[in-house]
């Protein structure tokens, strides 16, 4: 599985990487978890703007930054496309 939270540099990020990885716990999804902060890579996902989690090249969210609960129910929303 393909695990990627796409942020800029700001305190957000620490956020937002932590509820990501609460969230993934809490689905019971396990894998490594890349960052990305390069431009040319964000683009390449297709993602607009930060912060963004995307898992097995869907984006999740983009773009506003999520609590833990918000992104447990957009990840269980989308089980059936993310595994």
């Amino acid at each position: 599985m393909k695990i990627v939270v796409i942020e800029t540099m700001g305190k957000v990020q620490k956020a937002i990487f932590g509820n990501v990885l609460e969230a993934l716990k809490a689905c019971g999804i396990y894998g490594k978890v890349e960052v990305v902060s390069d431009l040319g890579t964000i683009l390449k996902y297709g993602v607009k703007s930060a912060p963004a989690l995307v898992i097995n090249g869907i984006i999740m969210f983009a773009g506003k930054s999520r609590s833990t609960e918000e992104i447990i129910n957009l990840i269980q929303q989308n089980i059936s496309n993310i595994t």
